[in-house]
This record gives C-alpha cells, structure tokens and sequence, in this order.
C-alpha cells in the first residue's frame, strides 16, 4: 500500500480556494489584512485538504522556532512535576513549544539531547534545577537562546534567575519550634547539596544560634521518600533526640513521618514537630497534615515564561536579571501552637 501524503502545501489551498498563495499566507497571520470573502475561502478549503500552518517554516524565517526545552532532573518528585505542568501550560499559551530532556542520567545522554535539541533551533531554555551541570547553561547560552535558571546560583550574564526566600523561611521555621516549646533541633536533607537546599539548610542553622540553639545536621541519599526514612532512623537513634525538625522538602518530611511514627511510636506534634518545604499535594493529607512552605509554582511559571517572550535589545539580553519570589506558610497539624 503506497505511503499517504502527510503534509498539504499552502499551494494546494490557493489551487483549490482560487486565490493566490499569498491570501492563503495572510488568512493565517493574525492582523494581516484580508477580505472576509477570501478568508471564507481559504478557511473553506484549508479545512477539505487538512491543511495546518507550518509553525516552524514561519518561524525559522524570523530566526525563532517557539521551542523551549525544560532542562529537568527529578521529574518523578511532586513538586518538580507541578512545575512542568505549569511551565507547559504557560508557554502554550503563549504560542510555544515545550521540549522536555531528563537530565537524571550523568552519562552523555543529557548531553546529545540538548545537542539534538540545538539543532532544533530551540529558542530558550528553563533549567528547573541545581542538579544539571554548569556546562549544561553554558552550552545553551553559547548556542544563542535565552535562558531561565530556577533554584540555582549561576553566576551568567544573559540569564534570568529565580529563587526563594529560602533563607527567610528557614528562620519562620525556627521561629514556630521555638514558640512550640522546642529545644533540640534538627535538620534533614539530602545529598543533592543544590542551592535552595542549602540554603534552607544554613538559614534554619544560623537562626536556630540566634536563639542560641545548636542543630543536629543530617543528610542522606536523593530527595526522596525513602530518605526520609533513613534520616529518622539516623536522628531518632541518637542518644539525645531531637523534639523538632525540619525536612529540606515535603517528600523527605512524608518518609520522615512514617518512621518517626511507626518504627519508633512517636507522636506528631505531642512528641516530635515536623515541618517540610514544596506543599505537595500529600502534604495535606490527614496522615501527614503536615506544616510546610508552599512554593509559588504559577508565580515561578509566570515570570519565565513572560520573560522569554519581552522583546529586548542586545544590551539586555546580554544582562543578568533576577527574582527572588516568597514562599507562605501553610500551617497544619504537625507542629504544636505556641
């Protein structure tokens, strides 16, 4: 059986509709004047052939293709999918194209996709995290596109950043332990080591001195359920238990919890105060009920996607712009009131 034609040409809709080529072109470009009689036609016959825009041809001819590649490591984690979910859904709306490259794999994989993803003539791209490499934004912005950077501390002229007030949050945390009746403080993060992570992790430390308290630093494996686990295990036996602590994410927190719970009976908040970071959706769970910072996922999408689409002059596009977005307190169960 001979292969069906897949594409049909703006040639073949003037054939058909009898106008010339370029009424077709002007029927599919929004403000381009035509009469509404042409466009009847035009759309009439667009529609009998199957004839859809090539998006990509009009855009390689203005130099821009609309694709955008989000950078991404961790994607299985709730909050990082719910940051996908709004970055796709933003740059659809604005007309572009989402191009997705896991970067949870060290090998060259993550590499020869970006490549691949370069020969595309990708416009931009949103690094969703600290885990990719540097040489990973580098390689994008020698490339020529335009370059987002969440949660990480590049230091890149051509570049936007956005970050958190994690260091802040950190502090309201200590805070509340303390209003709580808490004393013996604790930590728990994992190995990633990115720069929001740490930054939680130093701001709840040097808070916690100013109320001239010591903190227990625990870290251990990949942000995830399991590690969260493991780090109860490590802090609830220890000699001296910590009364409160606080998990680096949500998804650490909802490990911590079972373990602090089922494997050694404590009760939360009675017992033990939790806090967490992210909001997932498990975080308000009757289970967990847990005490957390959610972050501002739209505003994050918003700001990047708005960024990539302002037309700017070479000087800017050469320059370093930043945000710095707040995270609110979602205040549950699972730290006592005081």
């Amino acid at each position: 059986m001979a292969q069906g034609k897949i594409y049909v040409s703006a040639l073949e809709v003037a054939e058909r509709a009898g106008v010339s080529r370029s009424a077709v072109s002007r029927t599919f470009t929004p403000g381009a004047s035509v009469s509404p009689e042409t466009r009847s036609k035009v759309i009439a016959a667009a529609e009998a052939l199957g004839y859809h825009v090539n998006q990509l041809a009009r855009g390689l001819m203005r130099n821009e293709s609309g694709i955008v590649c989000l950078i991404v490591s961790d994607m299985a984690t709730p909050y990082r999918s719910s940051l996908v979910k709004a970055l796709t859904q933003h740059l659809q709306n604005a007309g572009k194209i989402a191009m997705l490259i896991n970067t949870d794999r060290s090998d060259g994989s993550v590499d020869l996709a970006l490549r691949q993803a370069i020969r595309y003539r990708a416009d931009a791209s949103i690094i969703l995290s600290g885990l990719p490499d540097k040489s990973i934004a580098d390689l994008c912005l020698k490339s020529g596109q335009r370059l987002v950077l969440i949660n990480r501390n590049d230091d890149q002229d051509g570049t936007l950043k956005i970050n958190l007030d994690d260091r802040e949050a950190a502090g309201r945390v200590v805070t509340a332990f303390v209003r709580a009746g808490c004393s013996r403080l604790a930590f728990a993060n994992s190995d990633a080591k990115t720069p929001s992570l740490m930054a939680r992790e130093e701001g709840f430390v040097d808070a916690a001195r100013a109320h001239g308290l010591d903190v227990i630093v625990e870290r251990h494996g990949g942000t995830t359920y399991e590690s969260g686990k493991v780090l109860a295990q490590k802090l609830m036996t220890r000699d001296v238990r910590p009364d409160a602590v606080f998990c680096a994410t949500d998804l650490l927190a909802c490990g911590f919890l079972d373990a602090a719970r089922h494997q050694f009976s404590l009760s939360v908040p009675e017992e033990l105060c939790v806090a967490g970071f992210d909001d997932i959706q498990q975080a308000s769970w009757s289970s967990y009920n847990l005490t957390t910072f959610a972050q501002p996922v739209e505003a994050i999408a918003q700001e990047a996607v708005s960024w990539l689409g302002d037309e700017m002059d070479a000087d800017l596009r050469r320059s370093r712009s930043s945000r710095r977005l707040h995270a609110d307190l979602v205040w549950r169960g699972s730290i006592r009131a005081g």
